[in-house]
């Protein structure tokens, strides 16, 4: 009973403080408009750490109202056959500004005739979006970011592959536990993204894999059913 009030506590929470953080980020944008008016740079630079703020909480909270869904045991799934393209492009389109901010290319690869997936869009491409967004934060500047899509067989698969340091093999098996980071990592997160990747994946019927070496980068490989 303690265990559910807090989890629907968390997700009240969370869901209260989305509203007014998507309002900032929107009078933000506003603000950067020309025809309200020109922007010194001072001005300029104290816009773009209130955008990056409020990305920051937008991403916090969404990540505890999914962790909502998963301790309650109540991940709402709406599955039905998705074309992978128009998810990994989502994604994409999600992680564009952040990509560009550290200079980095997003090279994406579609392997012969793609068959529809058996997905739901919404939580497959936040997934895609995750691991998009965890390979630019440990990319280095001017580098690139691949991403593959191919059918195997009876699945389809998805992989995000960056030339980072990679992770150490004594952490590869702890990476989807939930609040688990990196001792030593400078880099900011909740720990709970890929926890929440993990298990929107398997309740789809799928899953998803780490494939890491230290000092050469880390690929993360999603595989879901075919249509």
């Amino acid at each position: 009973e303690l265990d559910f009030a807090k989890t629907n506590f968390i997700a009240t929470v969370s869901h209260e403080f989305k509203t007014p953080i998507a309002s900032i980020k929107m009078s933000v944008q506003l603000l950067e408009n020309e025809q309200i008016g020109e922007l010194n740079s001072e001005q300029q630079n104290l816009i773009g750490s209130i955008k990056d703020d409020a990305s920051r909480l937008l991403k916090i909270t969404s990540e505890l109202l999914n962790m909502t869904q998963v301790e309650s045991g109540n991940i709402q799934l709406s599955i039905f056959p998705s074309d992978p393209k128009e998810i990994v492009l989502y994604a994409l389109n999600a992680t564009q500004n952040q990509a560009e901010e550290k200079q980095i290319k997003i090279v994406s690869n579609y392997q012969g005739i793609l068959d529809k997936v058996q997905a739901d869009t919404e939580k497959t491409a936040w997934v895609l979006t995750n691991l998009i967004s965890n390979a630019i934060r440990y990319s280095y500047d001017n580098s690139t970011i691949e991403l593959m899509i191919k059918s195997i067989g009876d699945e389809v698969q998805f992989s995000v592959k960056d030339f980072g340091q990679g992770i150490p093999p004594q952490y590869q098996n702890k990476v989807f536990d939930r609040y688990f980071r990196i001792s030593g990592s400078q880099k900011e997160g909740t720990g709970l993204g890929l926890s929440i990747s993990k298990e929107f994946i398997e309740a789809q019927g799928g899953q998803i894999k780490l494939e890491s070496e230290l000092g050469a980068g880390s690929t993360f490989i999603v595989t879901l059913p075919k249509a």
